[in-house]
């Protein structure tokens, strides 16, 4: 039996892993010996719904689980949450923002590294069919060479979940999975409450919209020079099935399918869109090595 924690339970993501594990018989081997989260109210109605217990703190399950699970809604929680289960090298799934601060991403990524710590997470909308079809596509040179994108997300940063960086690493993940977690600099511009970005890479340039509480906003697509292709993502529960698959894997000996630094690049795209943001100027998003 596989013994596993959910931090941060005020989300959609824990709710739709407790019922994959309590409904699945592929994931019968793994129990949940415990959920937390700051939120306590929260807490107590996921444990209530999944007949799971809760923790006093977050810490509680170091030295007891095989893996840990981070789904709290602020990013400047999951490195916190994470710290302790570190030395112990158990796989994480981290949930987007995978942390707030360029500072904070690069201490957790070296604990992680140093650890040998296996690692899934990010933005559920990368599983979405039309940006894996779209990155088969750019990989593939499918219509030629890529010459542009597009890309729209929600933004909701009024919640009081870290802001901006509350809802905004959606559309950074679908643009870092279809056309590359390294662009090397960005503009924002904002109209209103949306804001527009073109974030240049060496050879074209892709656009981005955020919708402030346009949660039906999910869109992207790739130009090539002989054809494009694009649409609205198809959300739902299979996007979340993915991810769970992805940690489930993990849980059983898998590799992690990102290096530490891509796992962290969209922290810096997110800084260098605030940045931008903040000056009015274009700026270049950092690349890290660790």
């Amino acid at each position: 039996m596989k013994k596993i924690v959910i931090l941060g339970c005020e989300n959609s993501h824990a709710n739709s892993f407790l019922k994959f594990i309590r409904e699945d018989e592929r994931f019968s081997d793994v129990e949940v010996v415990g959920v937390y989260s700051d939120e306590k109210e929260a807490m107590q109605k996921v444990a209530t719904e999944f007949n799971v217990p809760t923790m006093e703190n977050y810490d509680d399950g170091v030295g007891k689980v095989d893996g840990v699970v981070i789904t709290a809604r602020h990013g400047d929680n999951h490195y916190k949450y994470a710290k302790p289960y570190i030395s112990s090298g158990v796989p994480m799934f981290i949930d987007k923002p995978i942390t707030v601060s360029e500072e904070d991403a690069i201490a957790f990524a070296k604990e992680l590294k140093a650890n040998d710590v296996q690692i899934t997470g990010g933005s559920s909308c990368r599983h979405a069919t039309t940006v894996l079809e779209l990155k088969s596509d750019a990989e593939n040179k499918v219509g030629g060479d890529t010459v542009g994108g597009f890309v729209a997300c929600p933004l909701s940063s009024k919640m009081g979940y870290g802001g901006f960086y509350f809802y905004s690493e959606h559309l950074v993940d679908v643009v870092g999975e279809i056309f590359g977690r390294y662009p090397k600099s960005v503009k924002a511009y904002t109209s209103g409450e949306n804001i527009n970005l073109v974030l240049r890479y060496e050879n074209y340039d892709v656009n981005g919209l955020f919708v402030e509480g346009g949660f039906g906003c999910y869109y992207a697509s790739r130009v090539a020079k002989d054809g494009s292709k694009g649409g609205a993502l198809t959300l739902g529960l299979g996007i979340f099935m993915a991810e769970w698959e992805s940690f489930y894997k993990l849980l059983h000996g898998g590799k992690s399918e990102f290096s530490y630094e891509d796992f962290i690049a969209p922290v810096f795209v997110l800084n260098a869109i605030e940045r931008s943001m903040q000056s009015g100027k274009e700026e270049e998003i950092k690349k890290i090595q660790l």
